[in-house]
């Protein structure tokens, strides 16, 4: 069982109209794009404040955003790694730390900096 805490880091979303999210999520949220791939009018990926990818999929016709993957902040990439493949879990070509899930789940673990977990696990946040 592995020891050490993870958080999730940011979910990505497929997204047909990605000028229309950036605006609606900047707007109607307030949450500011934090990185951008390529420049703002033709951007293919964005990242938002607060945890959320955008990735641009023209082709992509269903009235939802379609799940990329989660990406997952952990103490201890390697020993997290080591602990997901024992489940039967498969990598992916991009790399060790891209993980499918045998239901299709995709993971992305990244290497948390010193202490950065347990500072962002130890905020209060309250829920109206």
């Amino acid at each position: 069982m592995y020891p050490n805490k993870s958080y999730v880091e940011h979910i990505a979303f497929y997204v047909k109209d990605i000028q229309w999210h950036i605006r609606f999520f900047q707007e109607a949220l307030g949450m500011p794009m934090v990185r951008m791939e390529g420049v703002e009018e033709g951007s293919k990926q964005v990242w938002l404040l607060g945890g959320l990818q955008l990735i641009e999929d023209k082709r992509y016709a269903g009235n939802e955003g379609r799940m990329g993957h989660i990406a997952i902040m952990t103490e201890d990439l390697e020993l997290a790694l080591e602990e997901i493949y024992s489940w039967g879990c498969t990598q992916l070509p991009k790399g060790q730390n891209w993980v499918l899930l045998p239901e299709g789940l995709v993971l992305e673990l990244i290497q948390a900096k010193a202490d950065t977990v347990h500072q962002l696990l130890n905020m209060e946040v309250s829920y109206v």
